[in-house]
C-alpha cells in the first residue's frame, strides 16, 4: 500500500527525493517556503550524479538542458598554467563530461516529473512530532499535516535536523562567495579555476553562449562593497588574465548574487523512525568541491532504491543513513580543508599553496577525482549493507 510521505523542501534534494519515492510507489508531497523556485545560477552536474539522475530517470532531460565540459584546467591569475590535463584523461576518468545547467532548469525538470500539486509552495515547516508510525507537521498557516513519514530537505537550517538531533551551530567560515552567469562565450579549454592569493574564480561554458562562475575571498560575516557587488568585483579581477574580467562586465550586476559562507555542525542522527533528512539538511559543505547538490542528488536515488528494496519505511531510511555516511562525511572534511588552504592568511601563503598543486602528478590527481565525481563514484546500496 503507498506510504503518505511529505518532503520538507523543494530544492534539489527536496524535489530529486520526492520523484525518487513516488518512482517506488508512493504518494509524496513536498512544501516550501518560498514561491519563487526558479532562482539561482548554475551548478555543475558532474558524473557521479548524472548516474543518480539516471537512477530517477531523468540523466538525459538534465544532459540536453546544459552544456557540456570535458576540461578541469588551472591557471594563475596572470594566465599561466598549473595544470592542464587533456580532455580525454578526464573523460576517460570520470566517464562522461559534467554537465552545467541553470538551476532553474534543473529544478524544473524535478519539478516537471511530479504531478501537478505535488509542490505546494508559501509555507514552511514549523514543528514535527513523530511516533514509530507515523508523523505531524504543523505548517506556517497554522494547519497540521499526518502523514506516514517526513523527509526532511529544507536546508542548513533544517528544522527537521534539529528535531532530530536538538541545537546544531554554524559559524562563519571567514570568506564569502559571489556567483554569476555571463553572457560570454567561454573557450572550453579554459573551463576549471583561476587562483590567485587569496581569491579563487571558478569558470564553466554554460551553453555555447554563456558561461556559469563564481568567486571566493576572504571578508568580514555581514559586509558588503560600498560601490556594489558588481563594481567591487570589475576592480579586483580587473589585472587578471582574460577571460576573467570579461566574464563580470558580461553579467548583469543585478544577477550577481553574494552570499556569505557557513559551516554548521553535521547532524548525529539522520533517522530516527519515520524521519529522515538528506542534501544540505544532512550534509552542508562548502562549495569547492562542487559536490553540495550532487550528493542532494546521489540521496536522492540512492533513499529511493533503500525504499524500494526494505519492508518498512522506518528501515529503509536507517538503511539509507549508515549508507550514506560512509561517503559523504570525507567529501565534508575535503571541501572544508580546500577552503581553509584558498583562503589562508597571511594571503601570500594562500598562492604559495595553490602553485604547490601543480606539484602533484597528474595521474593522482585524476584518481582522486575519479573517486570524488566519476559514474562510478555512484554505487547503490546491495543487500549486504544494512542499517547499523
Amino acid at each position: 500500500m503507498p506510504a503518505r510521505i511529505l518532503v520538507v523542501g523543494a530544492g534539489i534534494a527536496g524535489l530529486a527525493t520526492a520523484v525518487a519515492l513516488r518512482r517506488s510507489g508512493h504518494d509524496v508531497t513536498v512544501v516550501e517556503q518560498r514561491t519563487d523556485l526558479a532562482s539561482g545560477s548554475g551548478i555543475s552536474i558532474w558524473p557521479n550524479a548524472l548516474a543518480a539522475l539516471d537512477e530517477i530517470g531523468l540523466g538525459d532531460a538534465v544532459r540536453d538542458a546544459g552544456g557540456r565540459v570535458t576540461a578541469g584546467a588551472i591557471r594563475w591569475r596572470d594566465g599561466a598554467w598549473l595544470r592542464r590535463p587533456s580532455a580525454q584523461r578526464m573523460v576517460t576518468a570520470l566517464g562522461e563530461p559534467l554537465v552545467v545547467v541553470r538551476r532553474a532548469a534543473l529544478t524544473g525538470i524535478l519539478r516537471e516529473a511530479l504531478p501537478p500539486g505535488a509542490v505546494q509552495t508559501g509555507f514552511c515547516a514549523t514543528n514535527l512530532t513523530a511516533t514509530g508510525s507515523s508523523a505531524r507537521v504543523t505548517l506556517s498557516d497554522g494547519r497540521s499535516r499526518e502523514t506516514d513519514a517526513v523527509v526532511g530537505a529544507d536546508g542548513v537550517n533544517s528544522l527537521v535536523a534539529r528535531t532530530l538531533n536538538g541545537p546544531l551551530s554554524s559559524r562563519y567560515v571567514g570568506y564569502t562567495a559571489w556567483r554569476g552567469v555571463a553572457q560570454f562565450a567561454l573557450d572550453p579549454d579554459l573551463a576549471g579555476e583561476t587562483m590567485g592569493a587569496g581569491i579563487e574564480v571558478g569558470h564553466v561554458p554554460l551553453g555555447p553562449d554563456h558561461t556559469y562562475w563564481f568567486a571566493t575571498e576572504r571578508a568580514p560575516e555581514g559586509s558588503a562593497a560600498t560601490g556594489g557587488e558588481h563594481a567591487y568585483l570589475t576592480a579586483k579581477l580587473a589585472g587578471w588574465a582574460d577571460p576573467i574580467p570579461q566574464l563580470v562586465a558580461s553579467t548583469a550586476p543585478a544577477d550577481l548574487l553574494r552570499n556569505d559562507l557557513y559551516d554548521r555542525a553535521q547532524p548525529r542522527v539522520w533517522s530516527a523512525g519515520p524521519v529522515v533528512i538528506v542534501g544540505d539538511a544532512a550534509h552542508p559543505m562548502r562549495p569547492h568541491l562542487g559536490q553540495g547538490g550532487c550528493q542532494g542528488l546521489e540521496d536522492a536515488a540512492i533513499l529511493g532504491r533503500c525504499v524500494t528494496d526494505c519492508t518498512n519505511l522506518a528501515e529503509a531510511f536507517g538503511r539509507f543513513a549508515a549508507f550514506r555516511r560512509r561517503r559523504v562525511r570525507a567529501l565534508v572534511r575535503e571541501s572544508a580543508a580546500i577552503g581553509r588552504v584558498v583562503n589562508l592568511r597571511p594571503a601570500f601563503l594562500s598562492g604559495v599553496a595553490s602553485r604547490a598543486t601543480a606539484l602533484i602528478p597528474e595521474p593522482v590527481v585524476t584518481r582522486h577525482l575519479a573517486w570524488i565525481a566519476a559514474r562510478s563514484a555512484f554505487v547503490l546500496p546491495t543487500a549486504g549493507d544494512r542499517a547499523t
